[in-house]
């Protein structure tokens, strides 16, 4: 939903500019204390609005009316720096730029500066290349700190890349062919945790070339290889299991055979518990559901040989105890 600002918020913007350049500025000039600055800088710009703010930029009327829109303070900063991207945008990226190895520098950019990347014209190819794989990389770290917390913090942000990006082709294209790969591959893996499932049929008609095509399939291949990897790097329950109940709106799609059982043994892997994945109870049966629904063929036999499994695996564990206790006796 597009935020409409207040001519009186003018002011309060350039406070909140001022800010952050104080900040950064602080940190190009405290080696030692550079992580913790910038850390500090994205906890900041990360913060949702309060009420007071909230009316200061929008106005009474448009504050009272978008009262209920979770507004943080990037989603302002971002449309700020895009729309006055040499008044207010230049000297806060050019503080970004010179701390760009620094941790939390390519969050900081991706916050502020994700709509003034597709806003503006860059002639220069090296720099295009530079914002956009700055902006994957912060993107990536941003929504893996809400796997991490079990929030939607950075929907916002997600929901532009994806809706306002990835499916209008004149702006995507404004980023080089491999950064546009690359976001398609990022919104892949989180698309489940923004619950925007219902996007994925467009999703799918937008995706770009991928020059090793004929190996590893379509959008939908491609799609479901980044899923499955994703998967199995979650080690938050209520994450994981999220993920679970969404997967099943992958019936349907015409997969590859080797995609297929890259699903199959991925959903697989979550049945049991124990390593390599260590599932709760909770998990284990939500894989099976998912397992039985997406592939209903062999759903028997999978079960069987899953109790014959538990049983050697009970009579093993009963003989090393017999014998370990045998043996100190």
């Amino acid at each position: 939903m597009a935020v409409v600002y207040s001519h009186k918020s003018s002011a309060y913007f350039s406070a909140l500019t001022q800010a952050i350049d104080k900040k950064l500025r602080k940190a190009l000039a405290s080696p030692n204390h550079r992580r913790e600055l910038l850390q500090q800088l994205f906890a900041d710009v990360a913060l949702e609005v309060d009420d007071r703010a909230r009316e200061i930029i929008l106005g009474g009327e448009d504050a009272e009316v978008q009262h209920k829109v979770p507004l943080c303070f990037y989603d302002v900063l971002a449309d700020h720096f895009a729309f006055e991207p040499d008044e207010r945008g230049k000297p806060i990226l050019d503080l970004i730029v010179q701390l760009w190895s620094q941790p939390f520098a390519s969050h900081i950019f991706a916050l502020l500066f994700h709509k003034w990347l597709f806003e503006v014209t860059l002639d220069r190819s090296d720099l295009l290349l530079r914002y956009s794989s700055a902006l994957v990389q912060g993107a990536t770290n941003v929504f893996w700190i809400d796997i991490q917390t079990n929030t939607t913090h950075f929907q916002s942000l997600f929901r532009y890349l994806l809706e306002d990006v990835a499916l209008v082709p004149e702006r995507l294209k404004k980023i080089p062919l491999q950064a546009q790969r690359d976001l398609f591959l990022l919104l892949s893996r989180f698309i489940f945790l923004y619950n925007l499932v219902d996007k994925l049929e467009s999703f799918f008609q937008h995706f770009p070339e991928f020059p090793n095509a004929f190996l590893v399939g379509g959008p939908a291949d491609v799609f479901v290889i980044e899923l499955t990897d994703q998967l199995q790097k979650l080690k938050v329950e209520p994450v994981l299991l999220h993920y679970l109940s969404q997967i099943k709106v992958l019936q349907g799609l015409e997969l590859r055979m080797t995609t297929s059982t890259r699903l199959k043994t991925c959903l697989y892997s979550f049945t049991s518990p124990g390593g390599p994945m260590y599932p709760t109870r909770a998990v284990r049966h939500a894989a099976w559901d998912a397992l039985d629904f997406l592939f209903p063929v062999g759903r028997y036999p999978r079960h069987v040989q899953n109790c014959n499994r538990f049983t050697f695996s009970n009579v093993l564990q009963v003989k090393i105890f017999v014998k370990r206790t045998y043996h100190h006796a």
